[in-house]
């Protein structure tokens, strides 16, 4: 039987390399920002779960695809303005740098939301 973290490790090693890079700085990302969350493939693709459903992110020919779920959009509409969104999904372009610090906040609000902080 294949881990969750040999998954994701074979759906990183099978990315370009330039686009590897990236989504492995985003993978440590949200894994020092939710370091009890648990990482598995779900709907294809990296996920990360702690009490429910945390983040998921993908790999797409022109981006990055970040889904933090629809409330996750939702609190960081302003700060998002830059970049294509729709209802549960955020559009990171490869040519440009992961916005890390917003990740990171992105991340942290799904873990108080999830653990039942905000109300």
């Amino acid at each position: 039987m294949i881990t969750s973290l040999k998954k994701v490790d074979q759906y990183l090693a099978s990315q370009p390399k330039e686009i590897r890079e990236i989504l492995e700085q985003l993978r440590l990302t949200i894994k020092t920002t939710a370091p009890d969350a648990e990482e598995s493939i779900s709907y294809g693709m990296p996920a990360y779960k702690q009490n429910g459903p945390l983040v998921y992110f993908a790999a797409f020919k022109n981006h990055i695809g970040f889904f933090p779920t629809s409330s996750g959009v939702k609190e960081f509409k302003d700060e998002l303005s830059q970049y294509k969104t729709s209802k549960g999904t955020i559009r990171f372009p490869l040519d440009k740098p992961l916005p890390i610090e917003l990740i990171k906040k992105i991340v942290k609000f799904r873990l108080e939301e999830n653990t039942g902080k905000l109300s």
